[in-house]
């Protein structure tokens, strides 16, 4: 086993917990601006938390993978739905990766000639 992620899920939720008694407001910042995101009720739930798995993927949060992957459960997403949003997720990061390669081949070629 690579990780326990309901322990670390519990364990980190804990700690979030102390954050918050220092930094009330920056808490309740956070709980606004993901109300916010699903205000519009445009997305199902579901499917906010196969993005939300996406970008914590992208983004390397494991903190995110484990509170998102429970809740992506709770909404009706299924192993296979998981896996096709992490596919579109490891196709981004390439995709990325190929974007910004072209970038340094460009900052390459605008160097000086010697």
């Amino acid at each position: 086993m690579m990780q326990d992620w309901n322990h670390y899920r519990a364990s980190l939720l804990e700690r979030v917990g102390d954050f918050a008694q220092h930094s009330p407001d920056v808490l309740r910042g956070l709980a606004t601006m993901d109300h916010a995101a699903t205000k519009t009720g445009q997305l199902a739930p579901k499917i906010h938390e196969l993005i939300s798995l996406a970008v914590a993927v992208t983004s390397r949060c494991d903190g995110c993978i484990a509170v998102h992957t429970q809740k992506a459960a709770e909404a009706g997403a299924s192993v296979q739905e998981i896996s096709e949003a992490l596919g579109v997720a490891i196709a981004m990061n390439a995709g990325a990766a190929l974007t910004y390669s072209a970038r340094v081949i460009e900052a390459f070629q605008q160097l000086p000639q010697k």
